[in-house]
């Protein structure tokens, strides 16, 4: 089965939409295979970076880096995106006819036409470099056409279009898969033409349809094409990577499509006028199964006398999440994510005489600035809100007028981005003392200004201008105890004309302050004047195109609780998208609440996996994706038959499986806390009596000293006396009639080996997957699955035959 390797030169492997990809599979020595390996060695260790490695041949020095002469200069160095996938090719279909026409596979790689598949093609078209080859001659017309036995009902036919015609100088071409019926003309399928860029989606009659769907050809999206008929109706399909499908038309089943028997055909023709080319195709009917998306991490030269190869590692996006610096507090996390123009979180460290900006707009540094005499600011002397972990300034004048504080001017480009916006921003600040100034922004000529107080009374004052003459005043609706010593949020929204205080709307009929070109910023007064007795933290300034208020009027509650209580899943979304990650696929439903991880210093993944640990769920990259996949611990609880991605029986394992009973996973003693909370043992008195001690601390971040208990019990439960297992299941996936459902068995997947040895302590055994490495070859493809005893995660159920057993099944789920 052909194994598909493609490389994304130039491409981010952040953005898997953008990259176009280029297939270097001829040049992938299949003689020695790709191994790569994913997922965990058992369910107690965390998952790993997955890896991919390969050989390439590097004859013509087209993977040499800084190599000019090759055809993928200059992109052919470290993280350039790869992605592996097998394509399975269907075998000859036998017995009575019509066939279903998702059986006519062709991966064109012997280098002759398959007469007995494409006996109706016609106008000179070849094998060439492993792709179906079809002539857009000058006037000429050329297919690769099968015979007149299959049927489009309840199956389906895709190609992948490799090479596309280009217009040259021609009025007209085309590249075509049409799935054609018994009358001529009579067809459905898609044409491209380069002369208008178009691909259209026909269901045609007579050649011709007129309520064709037209699209914008995309090599991106449009990289493979699929027709699909299923329960009465028609699907037009396009992919990126043969995996995932989207329609893009649909329509009722046309009648012909019940009653003819359809050929395939993949075309190419020209008008009588330009210059003629050719289309290619690839992978006809082929099944596509994503081993391995990442980058690969160096090409490193290598020689043996004159031949010359690259022998290259890869890794996938956990290369690039561990390489991110410690994450900020959650406060300064969500402003990062949130995309400030300017924002200055000042924490610098004591002794600092300024403070910097962390939005990457170019903002200018913060300097400190001496009003009159007297007064002191001093940076890292007060402690921030109470889930922050942040120092933040304290600011003490001598009096209203006399002191220091810190201004800037933001720059022009700032300037210009809040021009082309609205205008809001947030801060957070602690005083007893009121009528000060708690920052200020003006333009450069003072005739728009803006400035939030405290007032008299303690509640807030937003003052503006936009004439350069006396500032308006507008009196805050909400709190007046805004100068109680407390910290507190305060979020101003131009764009809804809405004022948040402390993560709740208080005002929403502040006028709108329609400013241009504001760049001069004060921090702790107003031009110098009001000077600001207290602590100031996290100012940030945006410039939105709407209204953008709620959303940071959440950042209040990533200070003052670190988002205590969220959902588990909800954590891992939030700190991927830290880390800007915006696809997580969640498996599972239960999702208990997690404590604070509000305060800063630890990495993205350590936090990651703090979550994974006190859930026992499961956290690893896609294969298919650039984004991360989560599963929770009930997704492993009583598999059903049904759930199994496939069964094998243990005549068909490759060499080395065993059945393991060892102290490896035992545990039976556990003191379990949380942060903030109790300290409490949970133990199996009976495995401690047979075994001896075991012992394991836990700390989970657990909301509530109960659920701490429940953890430590459920640990305790499954693996005070862990039943024999299987660990290591090695399997000849390419010869099994299931290697589809062996491909498609995950992390977290379930399967059975059945007919063991008598010697085994059951005839059966059902396993869950943790992870695997597997080497792909020329006509093979083993994979060694790393596995546990899916029995360990079981749960009781009230009534089951199964689950409900006293005695045997009896674990209480968690």
């Amino acid at each position: 089965m052909p194994l598909l390797v493609e490389m994304g030169w130039g491409g981010l492997v952040q953005a898997p939409s953008t990259i176009t990809w280029t297939d270097i599979t001829q040049y992938v020595d299949v003689v020695q295979g790709v191994t790569i390996t994913r997922g965990a060695s058992d369910e107690l260790s965390e998952t790993q970076p997955g890896t991919a490695t390969l050989v390439l041949d590097n004859s013509d020095g087209r993977f040499t880096p800084g190599n000019t002469s090759s055809p993928y200069y200059p992109f052919v160095r470290r993280n350039a995106p790869i992605r592996i996938s097998q394509a399975i090719i269907p075998t000859a279909p036998t017995g009575p006819q019509p066939y279903a026409l998702e059986l006519l596979g062709d991966d064109f790689d012997d280098g002759k036409l398959n007469t007995s598949l494409w006996v109706n093609s016609y106008g000179g078209v070849s094998e060439v470099g492993g792709r179906a080859r079809v002539p857009a001659a000058v006037n000429g017309f050329a297919a690769y056409q099968s015979t007149r036995y299959w049927r489009l009902w309840g199956t389906s036919f895709c190609v992948k279009p490799v090479t596309l015609p280009q217009a040259n100088g021609s009025s007209s071409a085309t590249a075509t898969m049409m799935i054609n019926s018994g009358t001529d003309g009579t067809r459905i399928g898609f044409s491209y033409n380069p002369v208008t860029g178009a691909l259209r989606l026909v269901n045609d009659v007579g050649y011709f349809d007129g309520s064709a769907t037209v699209l914008t050809y995309n090599p991106i999206d449009h990289a493979w094409w699929r027709v699909r008929e299923a329960s009465g109706v028609v699907y037009w399909e396009t992919s990126g990577d043969g995996f995932g499908w989207t329609v893009r038309r649909s329509l009722a089943t046309p009648a012909w499509v019940g009653v003819n028997q359809v050929t395939a055909e993949l075309g190419a023709s020209r008008s009588n006028n330009g210059t003629g080319d050719f289309a290619e195709f690839d992978l006809a009917g082929a099944k596509i199964r994503p081993r391995f998306y990442g980058m690969v991490n160096e090409f490193p030269v290598q020689w043996e006398g004159l031949y010359s190869k690259v022998q290259i590692s890869a890794t996938d996006l956990f290369k690039r999440l561990n390489k991110q610096p410690p994450l900020r507090s959650m406060v300064a996390q969500e402003i990062i994510a949130d995309g400030p123009v300017a924002y200055y979180p000042l924490t610098e460290d004591a002794g600092a005489t300024s403070a910097g900006d962390l939005s990457g707009k170019a903002a200018t540094a913060l300097a400190l600035t001496q009003a009159g005499s007297g007064g002191t600011l001093e940076m890292a002397a007060t402690a921030g809100a109470a889930e922050t972990g942040d120092q933040h300034p304290q600011f003490t004048p001598s009096t209203a007028s006399a002191g220091k504080y810190l201004t800037c001017d933001l720059g022009p480009v700032v300037a210009e981005l809040m021009t082309a916006g609205y205008l809001a921003f947030e801060c957070w600040f602690q005083t007893t003392t009121t009528t000060r100034a708690v920052l200020g922004l003006a333009s450069a000529d003072l005739q728009y200004q803006i400035t939030l107080t405290v007032s008299t009374l303690g509640g807030l004052l937003l003052e503006w201008t936009d004439t350069g003459g006396t500032l308006n005043v507008e009196t805050i609706s909400g709190p007046t105890t805004m100068a109680n010593g407390s910290w507190h949020h305060v979020v101003f929204d131009e764009a809804a004309s809405d004022i948040w205080v402390d993560g709740v709307l208080v005002d929403s009929t502040v006028p709108v302050f329609a400013a241009t070109d504001l760049r001069l910023l004060w921090v702790g007064s107003h031009r110098g004047g009001r000077l600001f007795n207290g602590s100031i933290g996290h100012v940030a300034i945006y410039a939105p195109y709407t209204s953008i208020g709620a959303d940071l009027a959440q950042h209040y509650a990533a200070g003052a609780t670190g988002f205590a209580g969220e959902d588990a899943d909800q954590r891992i979304m939030r700190l991927a998208r830290y880390a800007g990650l915006d696809s997580v696929t969640i498996w599972g439903t239960t999702h208990d609440p997690v404590a604070s991880q509000g305060p800063g210093g630890s990495s993205v993944v350590a936090r990651m996996r703090e979550v994974e640990a006190t859930e026992s769920g499961r956290l690893w990259a896609e294969r298919d994706w650039y984004g991360l996949a989560y599963q929770s611990r009930d997704v492993r609880y009583n598999p059903s038959p049904s759930a199994e991605t496939f069964t094998i029986n243990y005549a068909d394992l490759e060499p080395g499986i065993e059945l393991a009973d060892d102290d490896q996973k035992m545990v039976n003693l556990v003191d379990a806390s949380r942060p903030g909370g109790a300290t409490q043992r949970v133990s199996a008195p009976a495995s401690v009596l047979a075994f001896g001690e075991y012992p394991q601390d836990l700390t989970v971040l657990k909301t509530s000293d109960n659920s701490v208990l429940d953890a430590a019990a459920w640990l305790v439960s499954r693996y005070a006396n862990p039943m024999p297992e299987l660990r290591e299941v090695p399997i000849e996936a390419h010869t099994m009639s299931t290697y589809l459902d062996i491909l498609d068995a995950e992390i977290g997947s379930y399967f059975s080996v059945y007919n063991l040895p008598a010697q085994a302590t059951a005839p059966s055994m059902r396993v869950t997957v943790e992870g695997y490495t597997e080497t792909i070859k020329h006509n093979s493809h083993v994979i060694t699955f790393h596995t546990s005893a899916s029995s360990t995660d079981s749960v009781w159920v009230l009534g089951d035959p199964v689950y409900g057993v006293l005695g045997s099944t009896t674990r209480l789920a968690y």
